[in-house]
């Protein structure tokens, strides 16, 4: 994997030695995928089913981990962890817990982490449950704690570098546009950081409209919505078509009421003879994991149910 990404240094000064390790790593993701989404879409097996997909792959929700778990599980805690590491944690694992006042905390003390995190082990396994947490807060706190173990603050400037990286390194391309999503759902150069990834939706590389897609699923605005259902239907790669409908159900910073927003043209994809097999079925899912309505995949009985449901 590449080393690049367990690298809390400055971008300027970070090390593209290490870069070969992604390849393998992308390789290992686009292979795990298929029976990743299609584990996600199983409701009563969900979340041990994706645990041991994580053990055995190193892929989780937040599709920046494929590429960093391998180089954390390298890192050993030792005796030398920062003060700072071991808050960091604690608080994190609170959150995850939903421990009262621990979101809150986070948020008032990374300033004073950056610079002093690492992604070590323990980091890495907190950061992957929080990213993967049904609870939006938690995600968004996880998101935040992942832009402060890169020391990435909140600003302009650091989306101005995530820009740069993302069109001036293309071995750094798949980091940055992860990045790019998460700074941008905080609120610094949203509209750019949409307009970025968008541009990146139509690459001809498979690999860059995978994460490019990831990351409009991580601004979490109205706008990324029918970008994903656009994806869904008319990219050519299968990974990239999974990825825009594990954005839509449940991974990134989506609301249920945004989520729900799909639902009109998720049905018209249901009724469309001409949709790819597979995708058909993740529309059928993806509708019953939104709305939790357990029908069957029968675009009639979708429709008939939209119809009476559409308002509330």
């Amino acid at each position: 994997m590449d080393e690049r990404f367990q690298d809390n240094r400055p971008f300027e000064e970070q090390q593209e030695t290490s870069n070969r390790g992604a390849v393998v790593a992308m390789l290992a993701l686009l292979l795990a995928l298929p029976l990743a989404i299609f584990i996600k879409f199983k409701p009563e097996s969900a979340h041990a089913a994706m645990d041991k997909i994580s053990r055995a792959m190193h892929f989780d929700g937040n599709p920046l981990r494929a590429l960093t778990s391998k180089a954390a599980g390298k890192a050993t805690r030792g005796a030398n962890v920062s003060p700072q590491q071991f808050e960091a944690e604690a608080l994190l694992e609170q959150a995850i817990r939903h421990q009262e006042g621990a979101v809150e905390q986070i948020a008032s003390r990374r300033d004073g982490w950056r610079g002093r995190l690492k992604l070590d082990d323990r980091m890495t396994g907190l950061l992957d449950t929080a990213l993967n947490s049904d609870d939006l807060r938690v995600r968004g706190t996880g998101v935040e704690l992942e832009l402060t173990v890169y020391n990435l603050p909140d600003t302009p400037a650091s989306a101005e570098t995530l820009f740069r990286r993302a069109a001036n390194e293309p071995k750094a391309r798949p980091w940055a546009l992860w990045m790019i999503g998460a700074i941008g759902g905080r609120g610094v150069e949203t509209d750019r950081a949409f307009q970025t990834l968008i541009l990146y939706t139509h690459d001809p590389d498979e690999k860059t409209r995978y994460w490019a897609s990831t990351g409009i699923s991580l601004l979490g605005t109205d706008a990324s919505v029918p970008a994903l259902l656009e994806i869904l239907r008319q990219d050519s790669s299968i990974q990239v078509r999974q990825s825009a409908a594990r954005g839509l159900v449940q991974a990134g910073m989506l609301t249920k009421e945004q989520r729900r927003k799909a639902v009109p043209t998720l049905v018209k994809y249901a009724e469309d003879p001409s949709l790819e097999p597979r995708t058909k079925a993740w529309v059928y899912q993806a509708l019953r994991e939104i709305t939790g309505a357990n029908l069957a995949s029968d675009p009639q009985a979708w429709r008939q149910w939209w119809t009476e449901n559409s308002a509330r």
